[in-house]
């Protein structure tokens, strides 16, 4: 893989989570927080590509491909199923 390619991975990877988590921390709703979590997601795979790809980040792959499913289940959660959360009256 070549070094252009690698750092396109990189530092999308890097600005897609951040700009989701900002999302996330504004609270805006189920839909947008939903939307953020795919944000995430894009996030986590190009982190993993990023990571296996070369030759000193296995560490932020295998980090990613559990946050991938961390973050799978927020787009399950608050974009295919939001009805299925516990609300805080159950809590």
């Amino acid at each position: 893989m070549n070094e252009a390619t690698l750092n396109v991975l990189q530092y999308y990877g890097a600005g897609a989570s951040l700009i989701a988590a900002f999302v996330v921390s504004l609270n805006l709703g189920e839909r947008i927080t939903g939307w953020a979590f795919v944000l995430f997601v894009t996030s986590s795979i190009a982190l993993i590509g990023w990571g296996f790809l070369n030759d000193e980040g296995q560490g932020i792959g295998w980090q990613n491909l559990g946050l991938l499913l961390v973050n799978l289940i927020g787009v399950w959660r608050h974009l295919i199923h939001p009805r299925g959360r516990i609300s805080e009256k159950d809590r």
